[in-house]
């Protein structure tokens, strides 16, 4: 294909060679050029691509995209632009034929609420027929095909490589989650979307590698309301206006307000035996009652943002509510069935705000006690340890401190730093820095009425210790621990 036709939506400047160079894959890792390839210089966190130009000259690249001055031998096309990251979006979108634009796509942004919100949008999608593709924190699902996530919002060659291949297996639709580094990163720059999401806003992801205040991190969501036809928000957020300053988009909102186009009304909270769920009424623009197999108001906010979607897919309400009972999201509040006794769950509150809003939600159920395990992540911010220390202190009735991912920090470490958080409170905790043994102590000690949770790992099937990342599933955990407790119990009754 010849340069040009893959520069066709962008502004540049041809420096040295010509934009009618024929080029054969377009590349932004050094390691993967070849001859013919036309690489573009992205100036990264860690590496800056420019430092590769003349590298990539002598294995055979014909054309550089750069953002700055490179000197590689005249034979090789150079070509100029303002942003090289926003250069990349675009040239991908036309490398692989623009497959964005024979898709409906849905954008999900917020600090909370995105994947399970995808996961219930797909689920509700399908039932009506829609082929879905899904991209998002845990995986990319393209038909049968699940392929691990390494970020939220993948680099954009590889989400038009995606939207490519969910075009080959017949989707129709996609959805897909929107981070603000990937708004900022312009990885999702030139994607036409049918339809923007914001679910809510805290203050999390800001710091040196992040976001550089708040400010930036709430322009940097407002960024998708440029970018789509239809905008549709949750009004009860304090940051929605702000969010939505300089929305191109035309703007519908759901929440629990009478401002609302679709709101919530008579919530109940649903408990039986080893199960927590929640029923409302969805009045406004659709009028019909549901039941969601997962608990908390935050499941109301999610799931009414799934109905706004899928009204606009005109979805009947009977489908919506069926497949609402159906949607099942790994690691978020996931219950996991262990005894008749009390229930067990697993969920990926890793942050201060999250596990709050979780245990002030579980809170709600009345359980006999709330007991929440967890650990922090290693070579991450500090005070993360301290606030959600403090938060379990505060909300649990018991805390089991244990290890998450220490990845180049001590354990102990981290869990000191957790137990200064919650001696800001009068919890009572105990801290178990092996996860399996933690696992089996708050099952072994579970009472009639107990709730517990395991926050911080969810989908997570790994623990990160000095950069290996060793295969640990809590779900497989959790097996074994109830075997073990199994052949101890039988060990102990044939001892009497």
């Amino acid at each position: 294909m010849r340069l040009d036709t893959l520069l066709e939506r962008l502004e540049y400047k041809v420096v040295q060679g010509s934009a009618e160079t024929e080029v054969t894959t377009l590349i932004n890792d050094s390691r993967k050029v070849e001859n013919g390839s036309v690489f573009v210089c992205i100036s990264g966190a860690v590496s800056d691509g420019h430092k590769y130009a003349a590298e990539v000259a002598e294995k055979g690249a014909a054309a550089v995209v750069v953002e700055k001055d490179v000197e590689v031998p005249a034979d090789v096309t150079v070509i100029k632009v303002e942003d090289t990251r926003y250069a990349l979006a675009l040239m991908s979108a036309a490398y692989f034929g623009y497959p964005a634009e024979k898709l409906k796509i849905v954008g999900i942004t917020g600090t909370k609420g995105k994947t399970t919100t995808t996961y219930m949008i797909k689920s509700i999608l399908e039932e009506t027929g829609h082929k879905v593709g899904l991209i998002g924190t845990i995986e990319a699902i393209i038909g049968e095909k699940k392929i691990p996530a390494a970020n939220t919002t993948p680099e954009s060659y590889t989400i038009h490589q995606y939207f490519a291949e969910m075009v080959k297996e017949g989707c129709d639709c996609v959805v897909m989650e929107v981070s603000s580094q990937g708004l900022m990163l312009h990885r999702t720059a030139g994607i036409p979307f049918e339809i923007g999401i914001f679910t809510n806003l805290g203050r999390d992801h800001i710091g040196p590698n992040e976001h550089k205040d708040f400010e930036d991190y709430k322009r940097c969501k407002g960024l998708l309301f440029k970018q789509c036809r239809l905008g549709i928000a949750n009004v009860d957020d304090k940051y929605f206006e702000d969010v939505f300053s300089g929305a191109t988009c035309k703007v519908e909102t759901f929440g629990f307000s009478e401002k609302a186009d679709l709101r919530a009304e008579n919530v109940q909270l649903v408990s039986r035996p080893g199960y927590l769920g929640v029923a409302y009424h969805v009045a406004g623009v659709m009028d019909f009652d549901v039941e969601i197999d997962i608990p908390g108001t935050f499941s109301v906010y999610n799931s009414l943002t799934a109905i706004s979607v899928c009204r606009h897919f005109e979805v009947p309400a009977e489908l919506i509510k069926d497949a609402l009972k159906k949607a099942k999201v790994k690691g978020r509040i996931e219950m996991v069935k262990v005894s008749d006794d009390f229930t067990l769950m697993i969920d990926y509150a890793h942050n201060a705000m999250s596990l709050e809003s979780l245990l002030t939600t579980l809170k709600e159920y009345h359980p006999k006690r709330l007991v929440c395990l967890f650990g922090c992540g290693g070579n991450r911010s500090r005070d993360r340890r301290f606030e959600m220390g403090e938060v379990s202190g505060r909300l649990a009735d018991l805390t089991i401190i244990t290890s998450d991912n220490p990845r180049f920090e001590e354990p102990q470490a981290i869990i000191d730093d957790i137990k200064t958080g919650i001696g800001r409170t009068n919890g009572k905790y105990v801290e178990i820095c092996d996860r399996k043994e933690a696992i089996k102590y708050a099952i072994s000690h579970g009472e009639v009425g107990d709730v517990i949770v395991l926050a911080g790992k969810g989908h997570e099937d790994y623990q990160e210790i000095k950069g290996v990342k060793y295969p640990m599933d809590e779900r497989v955990l959790i097996a074994e621990v109830l075997e073990e407790l199994k052949e101890e119990k039988q060990e102990k009754d044939q001892n009497k």
